[in-house]
């Protein structure tokens, strides 16, 4: 019998021969040891062992609704959730039986608390389909334990990290236990504690069985009239296009015939990508091999929680009476030819590289030493860029949704997200904000890059079990898209943030160049790992939950933006061109203020979805009509105005393909066209910019919120006078060949007035300390402009019809549940977010956003609450009561504010200056 101590032995004393991370590895022999049993440690699989069916298990239909290709925990989760919300006529396609691919021989585990408000509520359907609806409605068994969940902490900052769950988990009813050392012996004997700091116990946590949990699923659809065909696989996707020149879903093909149906669900797993192509759609994933071992009985072990050892990168998942151990490697096994005949089946287990994993788990579990192994199973899972599933409509093809990519974790959040996908096909958009699982997140010119796929997904891979830290930043395929300010800016100590490929200014050290060096690999696959690498030291020293030690660097950078002149490089900025015939109706439906201006205003507005929800917040600029020989312009033949949208390139990605129709929509500003964002304080920066532009920037000649176009150094640009961080200023839209030359000209006459570069960490506190909103922060899809605090922008008083005016107004008329709140704290001590949020002793909410206001010397959250009673959240009922947030567990006394703190009357963006 082989023993976990002796394998790690045994390999250890083994030369590993070396391993290039892009090899084929599908030939690898993995060990000169005879194979252990492959086998899963489930009482039953789904797996045929006598015989199998030379067809289809169901005649196809002739036509479907939506039909859901792959028969794994989310194909099920999807179909189910999909015939639940009422859309019974559809179909879920298995190429062999349920589970074959990748579900059957999953851990299972459940973990209730993540760093994300919205995945802890995903995971919280997940549970409640998996322990109760599924027995409710069909009385069979799904196969939950409810055993509970540890999280080990070797240090305290891993510890303070468990303390920010367990805060969360407070305000969605989650019970947790920080427990010490001896707390943890006494709940789990077998455990060594001596290098513990403490640990989280979570006593609802479980396992999923995945046979019993997709039968039950399957069962559940099929009842409420959805049908399940097995052993019946794809072979094409028929794609049509329709008059204005959109691809469409048209219909499946299989070998035993065709449906026709306008929605296909990829569900396929680790062959998504394959069933992608069938359709013209680049499904972004690798496959990797993902391991763990069955242990032999293990007196003692018996209703013992799953234990998940971060620090360690391993798990340990109970079994009966027995164990699974598993993790997460540096050095993971590609698997690049993905083969479509794999079913039911199980990789060898490439010792050399579990073995980390058996080192750790007996470290924990000493009594694992002595304990034979039964068997291993290493199986393909499916892994994305930033280790976020891929879910919603695929831009390249209305009516093809995904539902695949999910990080060994589609057990886990296979309830949560089978019902947001099935409300994204059936009302087109999911109920909760999955913009941070959407696959319009990732810009196409990175999706069929294989270098940026490999190394994102290794790198979110390696990193699963590091800690989230506010500040990390990923190293893997950086300087993919890179402004024109790029090399400057590094030359003068800027430290880039990566925001979806672009290269955008974080902040500015003060001690030299720290550029951006090509991935490493973490130094695995004898990779040679980078040597005095200033930028990876200077992202380790913010590993903290504490202010980072350049707190000091993005206080200067903010003061100095509030009293002298700073400059910001926006470039990361989108700029869409709105314009044709239909160009002022499309205005009026879109866009939530009245934009019908003259030429040279610009105005703040959002953008909502039916439910009212706020898709984006963003500036129309109303411009001239475009000439032929004008760079800042669309060239048009239309008499009409048109409009300029500025926003951020994430939403502006998204929501043009949500909203707009592409005759309405000119292509973005060419790459070559930037923006340079100045925010000048006072005098003083009128006189910077007066000394390169040739306009006239007094109040009067140049007001706040218009535009025009101008000469800057020689060069045309177009001025706004925005600011998004509360202080007098102007963005500068420069064409790609006038960006360095205008930039120099600006710092220049700046010199005496003591100019220097900022960037978006000092935004961040800026545009919180001024009240302004982030997307995707505290403004979110499923937050409307009323709740936000941004009814403001809605043209309510007007009879202009605007998508998502119903939601609104009768919400005005019954009154906000909820709404968002600033806080502020006079304790000295950083917030980030996800703070727990108490209106005299009740959790209300959380915060959703959280920075040090340097200019109020305050630290600022920004949180939506909600009446306990179920009540209207108002004015009096925020006076009346007392707030304390809570973070990692210590509470501070906290003061409400109903406007920002800081400029309530708004008078600096307008000039004024008392």
């Amino acid at each position: 019998m082989a023993f976990l101590g002796s394998a790690v032995r045994r390999v250890v004393s083994a030369v590993r021969p070396p391993l290039s991370p892009l090899s084929r590895t599908t030939a690898r022999s993995y060990s000169s040891e005879p194979t252990l049993e492959k086998s899963v440690p489930y009482e039953k699989t789904l797996k045929q062992e006598v015989g199998k069916s030379s067809g289809p298990t169901k005649p196809l239909p002739k036509s479907a609704e939506a039909v859901v290709i792959g028969g794994g925990s989310l194909g099920c989760q999807t179909i189910y959730h999909l015939a639940k919300m009422g859309m019974t006529n559809v179909v879920l396609l298995e190429r062999d039986r349920l589970t074959s691919g990748t579900t059957w021989h999953t851990a299972g585990l459940l973990w209730q608390l993540r760093p994300s408000d919205v995945e802890v509520e995903l995971l919280a359907h997940t549970r409640n389909v998996i322990s109760k609806d599924l027995e409710e409605e069909t009385g069979l068994d799904t196969g939950w334990i409810e055993n509970g969940g540890l999280f080990i902490a070797s240090n305290k900052q891993r510890l303070d990290e468990y303390k920010r769950l367990m805060s969360l988990g407070k305000v969605y009813g989650i019970e947790s236990h920080v427990l010490s050392p001896a707390e943890t012996k006494d709940l789990y004997p077998l455990m060594n504690v001596d290098d513990l700091y403490g640990t989280l116990y979570v006593p609802k946590d479980g396992t999923m069985d995945p046979a019993g949990t997709c039968t039950t699923l399957s069962r559940a659809a099929t009842a409420r009239g959805a049908t399940v065909i097995e052993n019946c696989p794809v072979s094409g996707i028929q794609v049509r296009t329709d008059d204005l020149g959109v691809k469409r879903v048209k219909a499946v093909e299989t070998p035993h015939g065709t449906i026709e149906t306008s929605c296909v669900v990829n569900c396929a797993g680790v062959w998504a990508p394959k069933l992608g192509e069938m359709a013209g759609v680049k499904v972004p994933l690798v496959a990797m091999h993902h391991a763990y071992v069955v242990t032999e009985r293990i007196e003692g072990i018996q209703n013992m929680p799953n234990v998940r050892d971060h620090d360690a990168s391993v798990y340990l998942r109970l079994q009966g009476d027995a164990l699974s151990v598993g993790g997460y490697e540096q050095n993971p096994v590609f698997w690049d030819e993905v083969s479509d005949n794999f079913v039911f089946s199980l990789f060898d287990l490439d010792w050399d590289v579990f073995t980390q994993h058996i080192e750790g788990a007996i470290n924990r579990v000493p009594a694992l030493e002595q304990t034979g192994i039964k068997s291993t199973v290493c199986g393909p899972e499916s892994f994305t860029a930033d280790h976020k599933p891929l879910m919603g409509e695929a831009p390249e093809v209305r009516g093809f949704f995904l539902g695949c990519g999910f990080n060994s974790a589609g057990m886990m959040l296979g309830g949560g997200c089978g019902r947001e996908l099935a409300h994204w096909i059936i009302h087109g958009r999911p109920e909760k904000d999955m913009y941070g699982y959407d696959i319009r997140r990732f810009h196409n010119s990175l999706t069929d890059n294989p270098k940026w796929i490999r190394e994102k997904s290794h790198e979110s891979y390696a990193k699963n079990y590091s800690v989230v830290f506010p500040f990390d930043e990923p190293l893997a395929s950086r300087n993919m898209r890179k402004d024109p300010f790029h090399q400057v800016l590094t030359e003068q100590g800027c430290v880039f943030q990566e925001r979806h490929g672009w290269e955008r200014p974080g902040w500015f050290n003060k001690d030299g160049a720290a550029p951006v060096k090509d991935y490493d690999y973490y130094g695995a696959y004898d990779v040679k790992k980078n040597e005095n690498y200033k930028y990876n030291e200077l992202l380790g020293k913010e590993y903290t939950f504490d202010f980072p030690p350049h707190h000091e660097v993005i206080k200067s950078e903010c003061l100095t933006c509030r009293n002298g002149v700073v400059v910001f490089d926006m470039s990361y900025f989108g700029k869409f061109y709105l314009t044709g015939p239909d160009a002022k109706k499309a205005a009026d439906w879109l866009f939530t203020a009245d934009v019908n201006k003259k030429s040279g205003s610009t105005v703040y507005t959002c953008m909502l979805n039916k439910g009212g929800g706020t898709e984006a917040d963003l500036t129309v600029s109303r411009l001239e009509p475009g000439a032929a020989n004008m760079p800042l312009a669309p060239q048009s033949n239309d008499s009409k105005q048109g409009h300029l949208l500025p926003l951020p390139i994430s939403v502006s990605e998204l929501l043009v393909y949500l909203f707009l129709p592409s005759h309405l929509l000119c292509p973005p500003l060419p790459p070559c066209t930037l923006r340079l964002c100045s925010s000048l304080s006072p005098a003083a920066g009128r006189e910077v910019l007066q000394e390169v532009l040739d306009a006239d920037l007094s109040n009067e000649a140049f007001p706040f919120s218009t535009h025009k176009v101008v000469s800057a150094a020689g060069h045309q640009v177009r001025a706004m006078r925005l600011s998004f961080v509360g202080e007098l200023g102007w963005e500068l839209h420069i064409p790609k060949d006038s960006c360095l030359p205008v930039y120099h000209a600006v710092m220049a006459a700046g010199a005496k007035h003591g100019i220097i570069n900022s960037g978006y960490r000092a935004i961040d506190s800026l545009s919180i300390e001024k009240g302004y909103r982030h997307w995707h922060a505290d403004l979110r899809p499923d937050d409307t402009p009323l709740e936000s605090g941004l009814g403001f922008t809605c043209k309510m008083k007007s009879s202009i019809p605007f998508q998502g005016r119903d939601r609104l107004e009768k919400q005005k008329e019954e009154g906000l549940r909820r709404r968002i709140v600033c806080f502020t704290i006079d304790e000295k001590v950083p917030m980030f977010g996800l703070e727990a949020v108490y209106r005299n002793g009740t959790p209300v909410g959380h915060l959703r956003r959280s920075d040090y206001g340097f200019f109020i010397d305050k630290t600022i959250g920004y949180g939506y609450i909600r009446n306990p009673d179920g009540g209207v959240v108002s004015a009096d009922f925020i006076k009346s009561g007392k707030f304390t947030l809570e973070k990692m567990g210590v509470t501070y006394k906290a003061k409400a504010h109903l406007k920002s703190p800081f400029d309530p009357q708004n008078k600096r963006v307008k000039g004024i200056y008392d």
